[in-house]
C-alpha cells in the first residue's frame, strides 16, 4: 500500500537523484536509472530504491517488453516548485530576493528584452497581490 507522499526535497540524496533521472528521461527501466546514477549501485539496489519511491508515492510503473518501466508520479510543476524551494532554503538562506539576484547575476547576458519584461511584470504582479492581501495602498507602482 502506498503511503502519503511527502515533499520531493525531503527525499534522501540517492532518491532525489533517481527522480532527477526520471524527470529527464520521462520514463526508464531500472537499468536505465542505475546506469545514470553516480557511483551506480547494483541492479537489485536500484530496483529496491525504485520500489521504495513507488511505496512513497513518487514513482509509478508499467510493463513494456517484460520489463518494469518507471515514471514520475508527481508533476514537473510540483517537482520544479520543490526544487526551487530547496535551492532558496539551502543556498540562499530562505531569501527569494537573494536567489533571484544570484540567478540574474549569472545569466544577465542570456536574458533578452522579452524575458526582462516578463520578470518586470512578475514583480509588479507580486506587489499587486501583496497589496491586495494586506489591503494597503503603499505599494502602488511608481512610473519612472
Amino acid at each position: 500500500m502506498k503511503r502519503k507522499r511527502k515533499r520531493l526535497d525531503d527525499l534522501p540524496r540517492r532518491e532525489r537523484q533517481i527522480m532527477d533521472i526520471l524527470f529527464a528521461l520521462g520514463e526508464a527501466t531500472a537499468e536505465d536509472v542505475r546506469s545514470r546514477l553516480p557511483d551506480p549501485p547494483s541492479y537489485s539496489a536500484a530496483r529496491a530504491l525504485l520500489s521504495r519511491l513507488e511505496d512513497k508515492g513518487f514513482v509509478d510503473h508499467g510493463e513494456r517488453d517484460l520489463k518494469y518501466v518507471y515514471r514520475p508520479a508527481v508533476s514537473r510543476c510540483e517537482a520544479r516548485a520543490s526544487a526551487t524551494e530547496r535551492l532558496v532554503q539551502v543556498f540562499y538562506e530562505g531569501s527569494i530576493a537573494a536567489a533571484a539576484n544570484g540567478l540574474l547575476e549569472h545569466s544577465v547576458d542570456r536574458l533578452d528584452d522579452e524575458e526582462l519584461d516578463r520578470l518586470d511584470e512578475l514583480i509588479r504582479e507580486a506587489r499587486r497581490s501583496r497589496a491586495g492581501r494586506s489591503g494597503g495602498q503603499g505599494d502602488e507602482e511608481v512610473s519612472s
